[in-house]
Formats: structure tokens, sequence, C-alpha cells
């Protein structure tokens, strides 16, 4: 994934990055709500999930202070960025303006 990875944020659809670690308690709550955010944008945006400890290069490259954190990317920015668990009607509304 690490190297598809430069290649899908730098793209025009926006990526939904969650930075997660498997020992992580509230990153577990994320799976589900990414699910639905999936369902609800199809192909119009990307989810990618990264675990902060198998990729510690990322984490330190975006400023990882705390786990779960969502960035939302498009064309290499960040267009939102949020630390800790948040809803899909949170995130969609973030996506809204983004997608077509």
């Amino acid at each position: 994934m690490n190297n598809n990875f430069e290649g899908h944020i730098q793209g025009d659809t926006p990526v939904v990055v969650d930075f997660f670690a498997e020992w992580c308690g509230p990153c577990k709550m994320m799976p589900p709500i990414l699910q639905e955010v999936k369902h609800a944008v199809g192909d119009r945006a990307t989810i990618l999930k990264m675990d902060v400890d198998r990729n510690a290069h990322y984490a330190e490259k975006y400023g990882i202070q705390s786990i779960p954190t969502l960035i939302i990317f498009k064309n290499g920015r960040i267009i939102w960025r949020k630390s800790g668990v948040a809803s899909s009607k949170e995130i969609l509304a973030h996506l809204a303006q983004y997608i077509t």
C-alpha cells in the first residue's frame, strides 16, 4: 500500500485516510463508520487505513499525535483533519463539497 499511498492522495478523487493502530480501542470504532461513508459515496471517494505502527514514516510526516486521526486529501492537499472518532455524518459533511 505504501507505494500507492502517495499516488492515491495526489489524485483528484478525495481520499479519507484512517490513521490507526491494532491495539487502539477507539480505532476499533472506525471500520463500521467508514463502511457507512463508503456505502454513501461509492467510487466518488477512496477510503484507506494506515497502521501507524507499520507506517511510522507517514505517521511522522503527517504529524499524527493521537489515534484514530482521519485526514481527507485531495490533489495532495489536506482538506480536513480530525483526531478522535468521527461520525459518518461528520465525515460526509466534509466530503460533500469535494465529490461530484
